[in-house]
């Protein structure tokens, strides 16, 4: 699998949790790279591995739930365990009666967050661990200092190489391992739209009782054209005869299996014409291009639907970089009913804010910064640094805590 040859930055706060808690489970979109995670730290450990995506697997722990976790050896991988959604009840007794620490790795594809019924059953007993697809610090096979620099003493004055064309390669090919694999844009491409076929078949027939899924493939590909703009049901829900409510529901089952995300507004009690409405961000940024058919070609020409990519694209690799870390890092987004907005804003405990923007041009102006001041003059003494993101060659003061950066200093190490 192509995520073996790269380092995966989790695997420490992985190992970490097995050491204190009876019950980790790792979660995040399918072929994301779960398995290969549980195994590399489990296998050398002695975890037996189980598949719940094996069907003879999946029905003797269907059968007797009960029985089948009486039977596990002390220590166990229970693979995609969201498939059966009992066993999570049965843990929970098993480990009331013996919490030694370490004692399952659970990987699943929904997000049990979401999934009331199934993370009621282990509060207070389990570590959950976000699993993204690759990101480009990984790729990179290199620990990057973005986050470190943005929440601390800011980024040196140093030249780094406009990305040009490379940029636009790599949003367009996104994170997948798998999809990584295929050597040309329209491989990576055709193995994107046989991944979202094979979710709505599976995932979201397994996690729903909703039979009827033809229009999904279709809401998704409006969703992924509204990613990084602000969450709009009324006009998701006007291409087909389907009220908001349902449009709601397919959104939500979306969401539990990682193919959409909300950004929530963020507030201060300094200004009161903030916008409260969440943005929307596809998962990765190279399925929603897939999905809109958009290759190198054709996204030269649509540069704004570039922007909202390459948008998407940065939250993602702020959200990969942020579930690495122990102290966790919260996300929104800023925007006033003027049009003045920042597109992420960090928010490290309760003392830290900083905001990004970003841009996909290789210049930067005062202008860019507009937001970042507004987001500044909000956040009072909390504001540690705002940051305008372009394929720019250096890093330029526009201010107090204010710098453009190029975006290639995401996935850099210094």
């Amino acid at each position: 699998m192509a995520d073996g040859l790269y380092p995966r930055f989790a695997r420490q706060r992985l190992t970490a949790a097995l050491a204190d808690s009876p019950v980790v489970l790792v979660h995040g979109p399918r072929q994301c790279g779960k398995t290969t995670l549980a195994r590399m730290v489990g296998d050398p450990a002695g975890y037996a591995y189980y598949n719940f995506d094996d069907p003879p697997t999946r029905a003797a722990a269907d059968i007797d739930p009960v029985g089948f976790v009486a039977e596990l050896p002390p220590k166990v991988v229970l693979d995609e365990v969201q498939r059966v959604p009992q066993l999570f009840a049965v843990i929970k007794t098993a480990v009331d009666r013996d919490r030694k620490p370490g004692r399952f790795i659970l990987t699943g594809s929904a997000n049990v967050l979401l999934l009331p019924r199934l993370s009621d059953s282990l509060a207070g007993r389990i570590e959950i661990i976000r699993l993204h697809p690759l990101s480009q610090a990984e790729l990179a096979r290199r620990k990057p200092a973005f986050l470190d620099r943005l929440l601390g003493k800011g980024f040196s004055a140093k030249g780094a190489e406009r990305l040009g064309s490379g940029l636009t390669a790599r949003v367009l090919a996104g994170g997948f391992p798998p999809a990584l694999t295929r050597r040309t844009a329209t491989r990576r491409a055709a193995w994107h739209r046989a991944y979202l076929d094979s979710i709505i078949q599976r995932d979201i027939r397994d996690a729903s009782r909703i039979s009827a899924l033809d229009a999904l493939p279709k809401l998704l590909q409006a969703a992924a054209a509204q990613t990084a703009s602000l969450f709009n049901a009324s006009a998701l829900s006007a291409p087909f005869s389907l009220s908001r409510t349902t449009i709601r529901d397919y959104l939500a089952l979306l969401e539990a299996v990682f193919l959409i995300e909300r950004l929530p507004p963020w507030h201060s009690n300094r200004l009161s014409r903030l916008v409260k409405t969440p943005k929307l961000h596809f998962g990765d940024a190279g399925l929603a291009a897939s999905l809109l058919d958009l290759g190198t070609d054709t996204i030269a020409q649509d540069r704004a639907r570039f922007g909202q990519l390459l948008e998407t694209f940065v939250f993602q690799e702020l959200s990969r970089m942020a579930s690495w870390r122990d102290r966790p890092i919260r996300f929104h987004h800023f925007r006033d009913r003027d049009g003045v907005e920042v597109d992420m804003v960090l928010e490290q405990g309760a003392h830290a804010v900083a905001g990004v923007e970003v841009k996909a041009g290789s210049t930067i102006t005062g202008a860019a910064f507009s937001g970042l001041r507004k987001l500044q003059e909000a956040a009072g003494d909390r504001f540690v640094r705002g940051v305008v993101l372009y394929d720019g060659e250096q890093v330029l003061p526009f201010g107090e805590k204010l710098q453009a950066v190029p975006i290639r200093l995401l996935w850099e190490s210094t």
